[in-house]
């Protein structure tokens, strides 16, 4: 079993000037995944990761049969067998009134499809285990990986249309300020919601909006000791949609061996919006107050202690449809020269804030939309559109739907109707718990006819 708070040997350092075909800014999952899909496809990738492992990233520590399917491609799914963790069988949803309904994961519907249903562990552990795997696949095909790198330059040649991004620059921090240049045919952005790549596409090359508040949620989180109802390695995780954070919700995910990361969420502009009516406390005074006051979690807490120096915020951007250039995406993913991954490329499910999946999903897809000897004059414009119209065929329907419901949770009334159904009627939580498996069963929630037989008629 690998201890995933030891250093990882990355190998030498590249001369400077080096040419690659692949630069992938970034070493958290997506760009782990970015780099070994292409790595495996035959490309000499260069690895670029700003931290030095072990290091920590604030997340709600779920990972989901999407991300574990991946894992299970990269062979990091048996490290992670290997590792403690969490089995997650069902999700509790809380509403505002009280009301609970217990989801059960479908997993007959993900074994069919060779997955599983879903895993929860620490990030810092999952992190590790998914670039100690990765990096030694992209060395083994001849590539280079380096930690500790940060990338002050994203180089372009050209303007709009007519640009094209060459490679990086960078140095190794302060106490090394010797900048180094590395080249490539692609880049490939996966260094999160402020990724250098990405705000070189929209804001430099394109003069397009890189944020919008409304797109954006503020996170927190902590793990907490001995918190009832969650004890033990298999069970549930849960969402509470309580008053005081909605539209967000509260989160308890335990992580195995007795650790629960417990969380909140809530959209910027939402934030904004309280702040300026007043009594706003901001989220990590408001999750102190759900722990220590609220009626549906003081007594769990009661025996629990918070692990010291756990508590740590972080922005997600989400990847709702909006209306700025390109069409309905989210933001401009791709360019010339460059493609985006995961938060890089906004890809965050509005609703559950799980990212990792489609961050490894569209990890994936450069390794298709990229050929080393169809590009080795550089990553064209056309393959670019290419990229980004694929990936938003298969997450569009997927996002716009998860937007739905993240617009339904700001009315508090139908969140508390809706779950007291759930909870007194068998075919919505039926429903509820093939929509996280079938993208069919998500598409028949919008279906006029179904809400209506299924949750109006008795």
């Amino acid at each position: 079993m690998l201890d995933y708070k030891q250093p990882i040997e990355t190998g030498d350092i590249p001369d400077d000037g080096a040419d690659f075909d692949v630069i992938v800014v970034g070493g958290g999952p997506g760009g782990s995944a970015a780099a070994a899909y292409n790595a495996m496809n035959g490309c000499k990738v260069l690895l670029i990761e700003k931290g030095t492992w072990p290091r920590d990233k604030p997340c709600g520590d779920a990972v989901g049969g999407k991300s574990l399917s991946h894992a299970k491609e990269l062979g990091v799914l048996e490290l992670i067998d290997e590792s403690p963790h969490y089995v997650v069988d069902s999700i509790v949803f809380g509403s505002a009134n009280g009301s609970e309904v217990r989801v059960m994961l479908p997993k007959e519907a993900y074994e069919k499809q060779g997955l599983q249903s879903g895993y929860s562990l620490p990030r810092e552990q999952f992190d590790y285990l998914m670039f100690h795997k990765c990096q030694e696949i992209v060395r083994e095909n001849g590539g280079s990986v380096i930690q500790g790198f940060t990338v002050t330059e994203v180089t372009v040649e050209g303007k709009g249309e007519g640009g094209r991004i060459t490679g990086v620059k960078g140095n190794f921090g302060r106490n090394s300020p010797e900048e180094l240049v590395f080249n490539s045919a692609l880049t490939i952005g996966a260094g999160g919601y402020n990724c250098p790549v990405s705000r070189t596409i929209t804001l430099d090359v394109f003069d397009e909006p890189h944020r919008d508040d409304d797109h954006f949620c503020g996170g927190y989180r902590e793990y907490w000791d001995n918190v009832e109802g969650l004890e033990g390695n298999e069970g549930q995780i849960e969402i509470h949609f309580v008053d005081e954070v909605i539209p967000g919700y509260f989160w308890l995910f335990p992580v195995g061996e007795g650790v629960v990361n417990v969380g909140i969420g809530m959209l910027i502009s939402e934030e904004r919006e309280a702040k300026k009516k007043g009594g706003w406390r901001g989220l990590k005074k408001t999750q102190e107050w759900l722990i220590r006051e609220h009626p549906r979690f003081k007594e769990r807490f009661a025996n629990s202690k918070m692990v010291p120096g756990s508590g740590k915020g972080w922005q997600l951007p989400f990847g709702s449809p909006r209306k700025n250039p390109p069409s309905h995406q989210p933001r401009r993913g791709a360019m010339a020269g460059a493609m985006t991954v995961g938060d890089a490329a906004s890809l965050v499910d509005p609703f559950s804030g799980e990212g990792i999946g489609n961050a490894l999903l569209s990890a994936k897809l450069t390794s298709k939309h990229f050929d080393k000897d169809l590009h080795s004059s550089g990553f064209t414009s056309e393959a670019a559109e290419a990229y980004m119209d694929e990936l938003w065929a298969i997450l569009g329907k997927e996002l716009t739907n998860s937007k739905t419901l993240q617009k339904m949770m700001k009315w508090k009334r139908l969140t508390n109707w809706f779950i007291k159904k759930a909870n007194r009627k068998k075919e919505i939580g039926t429903i509820m718990s093939e929509m996280i498996a079938s993208k069919e069963a998500q598409t028949e929630l919008w279906n006029p006819w179904f809400l209506f037989k299924t949750i109006v008629l008795p």
